[in-house]
Formats: structure tokens, C-alpha cells, sequence
């Protein structure tokens, strides 16, 4: 791995700790919007690349998580 590999590598792991500690107050269908906007944000990207890939991964799996955990 190259060094800005890894640096993203632990900013990532830093973010996710983060975020997670911030969902303990939320509810059943607030975790599932947040969770589903990043398993959509990680998928766009890969498949789309880029920010707009991201952004509309995240948009798309936000909703889906919304409506799946109702």
C-alpha cells in the first residue's frame, strides 16, 4: 500500500468511530438512513467513481435505508 492508501485507510477507520459513537442516540430508522447513505456512498464510488458517483450512491442508499427500516 502506498502511503496515501494508508493514510486514507486510518482517516476512514477515525470517520467510522466517529460516526458511530454519534448513533447512539438515534433511532431505528435514523441508523438505518445513515447506514444506508454510506453502504450507497462506498458503492457509488466504486461503481461511479469520483463525487458525483458518491453523492448519488449516498442519496439513492439514504432513501433505501429510510424506507427499508419504517
Amino acid at each position: 500500500m502506498t502511503t496515501i492508501q494508508q493514510n486514507a485507510a486510518r482517516v476512514l477507520a477515525v470517520a467510522s468511530l466517529v460516526i458511530l459513537g454519534g448513533c447512539a442516540g438515534m433511532t431505528q430508522q435514523e441508523k438505518g438512513t445513515a447506514t444506508g447513505a454510506v453502504i450507497g456512498g462506498v458503492a457509488g464510488n466504486v461503481v461511479g467513481g469520483g463525487l458525483l458517483g458518491t453523492a448519488a450512491g449516498a442519496a439513492v442508499g439514504g432513501v433505501i435505508g429510510h424506507e427499508v427500516t419504517k
